[in-house]
């Protein structure tokens, strides 16, 4: 099966880049799974349901979270419906819902967990140990016929998404890492045939500080100035996101970047 993970969406650009870009990649690679990051949809602070209708329409099929998931109390329902493809951290006890859930595909049912590394951002919530967590879901989960299981692992060290990496080597399809918004160049096939990728990247603004304007940034790093962030609109998009085969042992026998700039 072939399964589409998009990189983090950031705020109306993001859908913008998205709405341009997916209907031809559904075709390009006879897609049978869309899953996307969506902690950063609404004004890149969570996700607002009309704006998960918006991307359902588009064609996204799921999606994942992340430290901004709780941040839209309109959304909670949804993340506690088991029906509703939508999840935010399994080991975030703040966020509301379970933190991983199925969707049914063609070839079978498909488990998305999303996971927060130790450390994500200045201002951490409480997480739990990502380890132990991912075993828990593992083993509560074992006896379930699947065609795929991808993990999402939100989080700031390359080292933590990397060794997360290794440790679900072979138990299962794909660890896709997010949370950067920087598309890193070490999409790769474990060897015990775990898709992995340190960070799939985001889609949004080109021009910007992963997705907010530079000037604002630069004041407050320069000036110590305490202006708030405000999405980049202008300019050239970005799209990203990494496609994964994966076969019918439930494992994956390729993974590659996709990287796109709408002008």
């Amino acid at each position: 099966m072939n399964i589409l993970y998009i990189g983090d969406i950031m705020g109306n650009p993001g859908m913008d880049v998205v709405a341009k870009v997916l209907p031809e990649l559904k075709k390009q690679h006879q897609l049978d799974l869309v899953i996307a990051q969506g902690e950063n949809v609404s004004d890149g602070k969570g996700m607002l349901p009309e704006d998960m209708a918006r991307l359902q329409k588009i064609g996204v099929d799921f999606f994942t979270g992340g430290n901004h998931t709780p941040k839209r109390e309109e959304l909670k329902a949804q993340l506690e419906d088991p029906a509703q493809p939508v999840i935010g951290p399994a080991n975030m006890p703040s966020c509301p819902g379970p933190g991983w859930k199925y969707i049914e595909a063609a070839q079978g049912k498909v488990l998305v967990i999303s996971i927060l590394g130790d450390t994500v951002g200045n201002n951490s919530p409480i997480i739990l140990n990502p380890l132990e967590k991912i075993d828990q879901i593992l083993k509560a989960n074992a006896h379930e016929q699947k065609a795929a299981t991808v993990v999402n692992f939100h989080g700031d060290f390359s080292s933590e998404k990397r060794v997360f990496g290794y440790y679900l080597d072979g138990r299962v399809s794909a660890v896709v890492g997010d949370h950067w918004h920087v598309p890193t160049a070490d999409a790769m096939i474990l060897p015990q045939h775990t898709g992995y990728i340190s960070d799939v990247g985001m889609c949004g603004t080109l021009h910007s500080s992963l997705g907010v304007k530079t000037d604002i940034i630069i004041r407050r790093w320069r000036d110590h100035t305490t202006e708030p962030n405000a999405l980049e609109t202008e300019g050239p998009l970005q799209f990203n996101a990494v496609l994964i085969k994966v076969n019918r042992k439930g494992l994956s026998e390729n993974i590659e970047s996709v990287h796109k700039i709408i002008e």
